[in-house]
């Protein structure tokens, strides 16, 4: 998955999707995901990254994942 290329991010956090009008507010991780997406990282590479900077397990991030996908797949910033 990769986010789609029109999509606006800020360093703050801030996401705005041109296409539809709307904006979102991004915690820091799900910002630093985000901008890791935004140029082309592979979704393993983001996951070893979030792996190494935080404290999370593995099944943890998996599930968190999955979820937060879902959640760029619904407001239109992700293709698969």
């Amino acid at each position: 998955m990769h986010l789609k290329k029109n999509i606006a991010t800020s360093e703050s956090g801030f996401i705005f999707n041109p296409s539809t009008g709307d904006s979102y507010a991004a915690n820091p991780v799900a910002s630093e995901i985000i901008s890791l997406l935004k140029q082309g990282t592979s979704s393993s590479s983001v996951k070893e990254h979030i792996l190494e900077q935080y404290e999370v397990d593995t099944l943890r991030l998996e599930k968190d994942w999955d979820d937060f996908m879902h959640q760029l797949k619904e407001a239109n910033l992700i293709e698969d």
